[in-house]
């Protein structure tokens, strides 16, 4: 080549790179920013590092989690810190989550399964043992929460959240504000409820009317709890488990059976909401995280739990889901950055039960081979709504 074409093919070169800065780079985006400077997400929110870094190759997580259950901040900062995509499924029972579980090919690496479900799913080989060297986040944990019958030694899970099931109320429209279960099958409340759709902890609500118990395995007692719960079902206006309060707020229903949060977010649009806990106890409950046995993505799994459940990332939950909250980093950590946040979650006896609510509460558990007939009693009773 002539150095007379050299010099027009050089300067070609710096035309198109002038060109191509001009334009940023045809779409391509830069690497050094990703890399470097504040993380802020969609919502302005800033986010923190990570406190337990680790090395991970996979590029994404595919999380199987209840609805409307994880702040938008939480999964953008994630993704922002990591660089590890988030791709997100919802369900909105245990069962539901089970069966796509269980019937294979789900393509999970965690899901957020309440107690009861969790020995059944370690029974069935679906979950595998958690590696608690790649969870330093759990020393965020109040001990009070970790070590249940469900999980010994917190082999397959750690928390997420806790709360209860008891009767929520709309004292403007309702005279007589119910006091325990079985006041629910009082003719004047027929056509005004919304239940939760779940079935362990309805069924379990109808034999405590009975004086029996939650897991009871005996057919006679769950025989005559079918029977009287088919007295119910005609009365309840909706089951559901997605967003029971909005039916509260909207006065489509103005009592019934829902989880603590759906009840305080109730009560903080209409203070006219309130939250009874039932002379015969409430259900108590834990949703916990659990990682899939086939889990394509374990790396990424451990960095999603250690870097959402640091304090300074999970107090979030006060604000957007205020159930009861194990992590006590992220009390912490609300107490001293969200002042009025923590205060409202501390004073309120919805999130932060009352002790004798607690020691008269009730934990759904798994009752093996009797299952099938706690599942033949809500889709005959339930299905004949």
């Amino acid at each position: 080549m002539n150095k007379n074409n050299l010099f027009k093919l050089l300067a070609l070169l710096v035309i198109a790179n002038m060109a191509l800065a001009a334009c940023g780079g045809g779409g391509s985006a830069p690497t050094e920013p990703a890399a470097s400077g504040p993380k802020v997400t969609s919502t302005g929110y800033t986010c923190p590092e990570s406190e337990f870094p680790m090395e991970v190759t996979s590029t994404e997580i595919n999380i199987f989690v209840w609805t409307e259950y994880i702040p938008v901040e939480m999964i953008e900062c994630f993704e922002l810190v990591s660089g590890i995509k988030v791709n997100r499924d919802e369900y909105s029972s245990n069962e539901e989550m089970y069966a796509k579980v269980s019937a294979g090919g789900s393509n999970y690496d965690l899901v957020q399964p309440t107690d009861y479900i969790i020995a059944l799913m370690a029974r069935q080989d679906l979950l595998q043992e958690l590696d608690h060297a790649k969870l330093p986040v759990l020393k965020n944990f109040d001990a009070n929460y970790l070590d249940f019958e469900f999980d010994p030694g917190n082999k397959y899970t750690i928390p997420y959240q806790a709360g209860t099931d008891a009767i929520v109320v709309n004292t403007d429209a309702v005279e007589n504000v119910p006091a325990a279960w079985e006041d629910l099958w009082k003719p004047e409340y027929a056509g005004k409820m919304v239940f939760l759709d779940d079935s362990r902890a309805t069924i379990g609500m109808v034999l405590l009317t009975l004086g029996y118990d939650v897991n009871t395995t005996n057919p006679a007692e769950l025989a005559e709890a079918k029977t009287k719960l088919a007295e119910l079902v005609p009365g309840i206006k909706l089951f559901d488990s997605d967003s029971p309060k909005t039916a509260l707020i909207a006065g489509d229903a103005d009592l019934g059976m829902t989880w603590t949060a759906e009840a305080l977010l109730a009560q903080q649009e209409n203070p006219a909401i309130v939250y009874v806990y039932p002379t015969e106890g409430p259900i108590l409950w834990q949703d916990n995280w659990a990682m899939l046995k086939d889990s394509p993505h374990p790396d990424a799994a451990y960095a999603w739990l250690n870097y959402t459940m640091q304090g300074n990332i999970f107090w979030m939950m006060l604000r957007d889901f205020p159930y009861t909250n194990p992590n006590q980093a992220a009390l912490d950590y609300a107490k001293a950055n969200e002042a009025e946040l923590f205060d409202a979650y501390m004073a309120s006896p919805i999130t932060n039960v009352p002790a004798d609510a607690i020691k008269n509460g009730h934990r759904i558990a798994d009752v093996g081979e009797s299952t099938p007939l706690y599942d033949d009693i809500w889709v005959e009773v339930k299905g004949g709504q």
